[in-house]
């Protein structure tokens, strides 16, 4: 989203984000029949995609579990403390409090980043009056690290390998939630998207930032340390 796709004065990601993750309880029920569903046509997903041929690492085996604290993507400006968050009475993931839209939710029933699996994060992309910290991640390009740091002192290094813009009709909980590929580290990281729909009060779409396990780093020392702990 561009900042003339947002509204003025909207603190609207609440739904924008909600009837996507609603579907992540559905999906945790019935998984077996949402994998088999194939993926939209073009057209229903606007891919921003990789340049063909445009190579990527290859992936980092699995980390063992630690709760992740803070994630960054360089590229985006976007660093920001990780909050934990469960599911609501109608099984969608609770988001971050509207008063802490710089903070990160990670889904902490799932997958812990840097673990086999996917990892979830959503994040608002606005308030009633600015940007909030996932409002610039559409802008996010195949090839771009997001780093996560752990509860372990450790920062586990993600690859984005896929950007997608997934219209309400048609959301995949199977692309959006489901790992890639067996055996590796996957993070998602997911907002609203598309445009404001006045009616409904929603987001038309929601952004779904793929990333896999690429690297990993030690704990961090020094001042890189103590700006973790200060922040989090």
């Amino acid at each position: 989203m561009t900042a003339t796709d947002r509204p003025a004065g909207t603190g609207r990601l609440l739904t924008g984000v909600t009837w996507a993750v609603l579907l992540l309880g559905l999906w945790l029920w019935g998984r077996a029949a949402t994998a088999g569903n194939s993926a939209p046509t073009t057209g229903d997903v606007a891919a921003v995609g990789r340049p063909l041929g445009a190579p990527l690492p290859p992936a980092h085996d699995p980390l063992g579990g630690a709760a992740p604290q803070r994630v960054e993507i360089p590229s985006l400006g976007i660093e920001a403390p990780v909050v934990r968050r469960g599911l609501d009475d109608e099984g969608a993931i609770e988001p971050p409090p509207f008063e802490e839209p710089g903070a990160v939710g990670w889904y902490a029933e799932g997958t812990e980043p840097g673990t086999e699996g996917a990892g979830l994060f959503v994040g608002h992309v606005d308030t009633e009056t600015e940007p909030a910290v996932f409002y610039g991640l559409s802008a996010a390009r195949p090839g771009e690290k997001v780093l996560v740091a752990r509860s372990d002192g450790k920062t586990a290094e993600f690859t984005i390998d896929d950007v997608q813009v997934f219209t309400r009709e048609r959301f995949d909980a199977q692309k959006a939630y489901g790992p890639r590929e067996d055996g590796r580290a996957e993070l998602r990281l997911i907002t609203c998207g598309g445009t404001y729909d006045r009616t409904s009060h929603a987001y038309t779409a929601n952004v779904v930032v793929s990333a896999y396990l690429t690297a990993e780093k030690g704990a961090a020392t020094g001042d890189a340390k103590n700006r973790v702990s200060s922040r989090t």
